[in-house]
C-alpha cells in the first residue's frame, strides 16, 4: 500500500515550516494568497488528502454542517439551499444535505447521524409532526440548530421564513383589486406553520374586504403540480364556482393551471390564477404565473449566517425572523372584464 503523503513531506519541498502548510491547507489569512495557491498546487501533485477527523480531533470542529429540508426537487427549497451553500462556502463548511420527505423518523435518523459524526450544526426546515423535545435533543448534545420556512412552537432556537401570512394578504388583495369576489385557496395543510400562516393571511383579506370564508373554497393539499393538477376536478364541481384561485405555492399554481388548460379553461383570462413563491419557472409559465416572492436566497443566507455565528460563540436566541414578501404580478391574474 502506498505511504501517505505528510504535511511534513509538502513542507521539506517548498522549504515552509508544517506551520505554514497546515494553515494555508485551511485558507487560513495569515498566509499569503501567493503562498497558499503554491502549497495547495504542491499538495494536489503529491496526492495529498486532508484528513478531517485528525483535524476535528485537533480543534474539536468537523467543518460538517446537515441541512434537511423536504424535498430537494421542490425548487422553493433549492433556492435556499443554494444561498445556504454559498454562506457556507465563504467560511469552508461542508454540508451534508438530506430530504426527509415529511417522514419524522427519516429525519430523526439523520439527526443522529450528525451527532454520530460530530457535525458542528444543523439547518433544518422540520418535518410535519416533529416535536420541540426532538430539537432540545439536538442542542442538549452540542449540535446548534437553526431552522428555515417553518418554526416549531417552544423549541428554543431561531427560524428564518418569509412572512407567510401577509404575504398571502397580498395576493389575496390583489385579486381583490381586480374585481374578484370569489376567490378560492388550493394546497397547502394546517399541519405545518407555513400552511397555517398562509391560511391565516387568506382568510384575513377576506375578512377585510367583506368576504364570507366558505370552507368548500378552501382546498388543501401538498405543494406539488400534481396536487394543483388533481385539485381541477373538484375545483369545477363547486357550487358557484370562484372567479379566482390563490395557491399556496408555485408548484400547486403551475398544476393547476396546466389542469385547467386540459379541460379547456383559459387561466389568466377565464381564471385568475396566483402563486407563492416566485421559482423561476413563474416568469416564463405560460401565462407568467402572478405570485409572491418570498425572499429565499435570504432566508438560506441568514439562516446560515446565523449558524456560524453560534459557532463561533453567539448565544442561542429563540426568535422567528421574518423576510417580508413581494407580489410580482404578471399575466395570470387578470381581472373581470367588466365592458
Amino acid at each position: 500500500m502506498a505511504q501517505k503523503v505528510k504535511l511534513s513531506t509538502i513542507a521539506e519541498a517548498l522549504g515552509l515550516s508544517t506551520a505554514t502548510v497546515s494553515l494555508a491547507l485551511r485558507d487560513s489569512p495569515l498566509v499569503a494568497e501567493a503562498t497558499r495557491e503554491r502549497i495547495k498546487e504542491q499538495a494536489r501533485a503529491s496526492g495529498y488528502i486532508y484528513n478531517r477527523r485528525a483535524a476535528s480531533l485537533r480543534t474539536s470542529k468537523s467543518g460538517i454542517i446537515g441541512v434537511c429540508v423536504s424535498d430537494i426537487m421542490n425548487p422553493f427549497f433549492g433556492e435556499i439551499l443554494k444561498a445556504i451553500e454559498n454562506e457556507l462556502d465563504r467560511h469552508r463548511q461542508t454540508f451534508v444535505l438530506c430530504n426527509h420527505y415529511d417522514q419524522l423518523a427519516k429525519q430523526r435518523a439523520f439527526v443522529d447521524t450528525m451527532l454520530q459524526l460530530g457535525a458542528d450544526g444543523l439547518i433544518m426546515s422540520p418535518a410535519i409532526g416533529t416535536p420541540a423535545p426532538d430539537i432540545h435533543l439536538a442542542e442538549e448534545n452540542d449540535l446548534p440548530v437553526t431552522l428555515i420556512a417553518r418554526t416549531v412552537e417552544g423549541c428554543g432556537v431561531a427560524s428564518f421564513r418569509g412572512d407567510d401570512s401577509y404575504g398571502m394578504r397580498l395576493a389575496v388583495n390583489h385579486l381583490i383589486e381586480q374585481g374578484h369576489r370569489r376567490i378560492a385557496m388550493i394546497g397547502g395543510t394546517d399541519l405545518t406553520s407555513t400552511g397555517r400562516e398562509r391560511e391565516r393571511g387568506y382568510r384575513q383579506a377576506l375578512e377585510e374586504a367583506g368576504i364570507a370564508f366558505r370552507a368548500d373554497w378552501r382546498i388543501p393539499g401538498p405543494r406539488s403540480r400534481h396536487s394543483g393538477f388533481d385539485a381541477v376536478s373538484g375545483f369545477l364541481r363547486l357550487a358557484d364556482r370562484p372567479q379566482a384561485v390563490v395557491c399556496f405555492s408555485d408548484l400547486v399554481a403551475l398544476g393547476f393551471m396546466y389542469g385547467l388548460a386540459r379541460e379547456g379553461i383559459r387561466p389568466g383570462i377565464d381564471i385568475a390564477v396566483t402563486g407563492y413563491d416566485d421559482i423561476d419557472e413563474a416568469a416564463i409559465a405560460m401565462p407568467s404565473l402572478t405570485t409572491v416572492a418570498n425572499g429565499q436566497s435570504e432566508v438560506g443566507q441568514r439562516a446560515a449566517a446565523s449558524l456560524l455565528a453560534r459557532l463561533n460563540g453567539a448565544p442561542p436566541e429563540e426568535s422567528v425572523v421574518l423576510i417580508t414578501p413581494q407580489l410580482k404580478i404578471r399575466q395570470s391574474s387578470s381581472g373581470i372584464d367588466r365592458a
